[in-house]
């Protein structure tokens, strides 16, 4: 049940790394960790009860969005949804995330919400976690033994749930390098910045008129962020026409599990699925 009030909580504001590692070893199993707060703040206001938090706001370095042509886009744990859309670098080759970013809450939670936020918070309606999976990458954890990185395809195990272990907090995630490859998303909701009843994205090479290769991701159609292999295998070595794009729409729906919930039915998310990702794959092309 929600509420207004917060329940009580002991507040670290550890000042680097080392220190969040720290209070993390201390305190991991009864601890959440903060960055921007939007989300962790409404769900411990719906029952969530961590006994500590652990505030990131101190730690320096952890804002940074950084472009690579070779390397990627790097953004911090500390990186919020509105310096994404604040990047050329980002609008330029991450449509994608750009465009999910904007559909993200309103203006004053894009102040202060993160993208790596959205991707710890294992919502499977999360949009920037949605593109970020098309677009492919990975998140950089840090912890006793010293950073490791988890491939973002294999980073969410159930709903709610990651690879993160409990001592353990995400410094960045990095995006893949985008070379020649095109993306979009797109997002269904019930209102305007309300969350996705559905959402979609996709990142498409294509060599000539031929694809040569495609990640598509599709949220809260099941517990975690998915991609749709088979929908991917179709496009493929092949020239995306219009006969593809309706076989996409017939074959999407059996790669997804939704389920009823206050914001859709099942039913309403598999008969849109494919239709929505085509429109994904076709603004790509345009």
């Amino acid at each position: 049940m929600s509420s207004r009030i917060l329940p009580k909580f002991e507040l670290f504001m550890p000042e680097s790394i080392e220190q969040v590692v720290d209070c993390l070893g201390k305190h991991g199993n009864n601890a959440a960790v903060m960055a921007g707060g939007t989300d962790l703040m409404v769900r411990m206001k719906s029952g969530f009860s961590p006994e500590y938090v652990v505030s990131l706001s101190n730690v320096p370095g952890l804002d940074h969005v950084i472009y690579d042509e070779d390397k990627g886009l790097t953004i911090g744990a500390m990186a919020t949804l509105n310096q994404v859309l604040e990047s050329q670098d980002v609008k330029d080759n991450y449509p994608a995330l750009h465009k999910s970013a904007y559909e993200n809450g309103t203006e004053q939670t894009r102040n202060v919400a993160t993208v790596v936020g959205n991707i710890l918070n294992a919502s499977p309606a999360g949009d920037c976690a949605c593109a970020i999976l098309a677009l492919g990458g990975y998140v950089v954890l840090h912890g006793p033994d010293g950073s490791r990185q988890v491939n973002i395809d294999d980073f969410w195990i159930n709903y709610r749930e990651t690879e993160k272990k409990t001592d353990e907090f995400a410094v960045e995630v990095v995006i893949h390098p985008s070379k020649n490859s095109k993306s979009s998303f797109s997002a269904l909701t019930r209102t305007k910045k309300d969350l996705a009843k559905i959402n979609a994205a996709a990142a498409i090479t294509m060599e000539k008129n031929i694809c040569s290769k495609a990640r598509l991701a599709m949220g809260a159609v099941g517990p975690t962020h998915i991609r749709l292999k088979k929908c991917e295998a179709l496009l493929e070595g092949h020239e995306i026409n219009d006969d593809i794009l309706e076989r996409i729409v017939e074959l999407a729906p059996t790669e997804i599990n939704p389920i009823d919930d206050v914001r859709s039915s099942a039913e309403y998310r598999r008969s849109v699925s494919g239709v929505l990702m085509k429109k994904v794959i076709k603004e790509i092309l345009s």
